[in-house]
C-alpha cells in the first residue's frame, strides 16, 4: 500500500462514504462456473456516489505489476494499492482485457470493502 504522508482527511471521510455503501449485488452469470457474480459496473455504482458526496475520487490505472486503485481526497491525501493482473492465455487480447477487468473489480471492492 502507498499513502500520502497524512490521511486523516481522507479517513474522515471514507467512514462517512462507507457508511452509505451497500453491498453489490450478484446480477452477473459466469456459464463457465455457473455462479453469478457482482460486475466491474455494479461495484461503481454502489461506491460512485457515497465517494463524490464526501469528496472523494478513485483511479486504477494498469501498469507493469498489475492495476493500481488509488483512492483520492479532495485535500491531496490519497491511499492506493495494486492488484496483480493475471492472464489465462498469452498474446490473447480478450484474456488480458478480463484479467484487467477482474483487477479492477476485485482491487476496487478491497480498497473500500464492499462486498457482493
Amino acid at each position: 500500500m502507498n499513502k500520502s504522508e497524512t490521511i486523516s482527511k481522507l479517513a474522515t471521510a471514507l467512514v462517512k462514504a462507507q457508511s452509505a455503501m451497500g453491498s453489490a449485488k450478484k446480477d452477473s452469470n459466469n456459464p463457465f462456473f455457473k455462479s453469478k457474480y457482482a460486475d466491474l459496473a455494479e461495484i461503481i455504482s454502489v461506491v460512485k456516489e457515497p465517494l463524490l458526496k464526501n469528496g472523494i475520487s478513485f483511479l486504477q490505472i494498469v501498469t507493469e505489476s498489475g492495476v493500481e486503485t488509488t483512492i483520492l481526497h479532495e485535500s491531496g491525501e490519497f491511499i492506493s494499492g495494486v492488484t496483480p493482473v493475471v492472464v489465462s492465455k498469452t498474446n490473447d487480447p480478450q484474456a488480458l482485457g478480463s484479467a484487467i477487468t477482474y483487477a479492477r473489480r476485485y482491487g476496487l471492492q478491497a480498497m473500500l470493502g464492499i462486498p457482493a
